[in-house]
């Protein structure tokens, strides 16, 4: 297996001041915590030799060269998804994909509304279906690997009716009850107006846009009480609730359980 980060290039990022990296303004979002990310997955697995040789210049050449190649084959696509492995060896691959659409607003504005939903974003909210199975914490829900099996599965035993339309995805939680995040997205719930994401210890992904948006302060980790227990919780997900998605390629969407 290989450790795994996804990111976007997208010229419209350029315009937004809180992407820049050590360059300046950057068509990738976030590339400089997905590199931090890189470098803790790496140390998590123990691959020590790896993480010696991951470095910033080297990840944004790959990612610029991946581009090239998309332009060489002809596609004139204004974004693309880019799929960053890392290999125990050290061996560093970037693949772009096309995206259909660029960004036209700042990716992260969706995180400052607040329940209930607009008209207006309703054809854009993400269903969300709870696992009707726990999923048990691991190496491999802490960090993002080429290991999607969990995922996957908890795709297909969740899958919805055929005349389901529009975007879908499935919300994890572990065998202590307590909410992880959805297969693709990490989330937060609205409560005591205010946006509450999972912590890491439920065993969830410590996600690039998850880690921007808590030091924005668009978002607060959950936190239990004196008795140990968390605020969310499978049993207190109320049906239809509206729900903040976010990751580093979509940045943040709202979704409805």
């Amino acid at each position: 297996y290989q450790i795994l980060t996804s990111t976007r290039y997208d010229q419209f990022l350029t315009t937004l001041p809180w992407n820049n990296d050590e360059d300046g303004p950057s068509p990738f979002l976030l590339l400089l915590l997905h590199l931090d990310r890189l470098l803790a997955a790496t140390e998590t697995h123990n691959w020590l030799y790896a993480k010696s040789l991951l470095k910033y210049r080297y990840l944004r050449a790959s990612c610029l060269d991946a581009i090239s190649e998309q332009r060489m084959k002809g596609s004139n696509a204004q974004a693309f998804r880019l799929r960053i492995t890392v290999s125990k060896e050290g061996r560093l691959v970037v693949t772009a994909t096309p995206l259909d659409t660029s960004f036209t607003t700042d990716p992260t504005l969706t995180s400052l509304i607040k329940p209930p939903i607009p008209l207006s974003e309703e054809t854009n909210v993400v269903k969300v279906y709870i696992d009707i199975q726990e999923t048990t914490p691991s190496v491999f829900t802490q960090t993002k690997t080429t290991l999607r099996g969990l995922y996957e599965a908890a795709k297909e035993r969740n899958k919805p009716t055929e005349d389901e339309k529009g975007d879908w995805d499935v919300l994890l939680h572990n065998e202590d009850g307590k909410v992880m995040e959805t297969t693709i997205f990490n989330i937060a719930f609205y409560r005591s107006s205010r946006w509450l994401t999972p912590c890491t210890s439920t065993g969830c992904l410590g996600g690039v846009m998850r880690q921007w948006l808590l030091r924005a302060g668009r978002i607060m980790p959950d936190s239990e009480d004196n008795r140990g227990e968390s605020t969310l919780r499978k049993e207190n997900i109320v049906n239809g609730e509206c729900v903040l998605l976010f990751n580093g390629v979509q940045g943040c969407r709202l979704g409805r359980i």
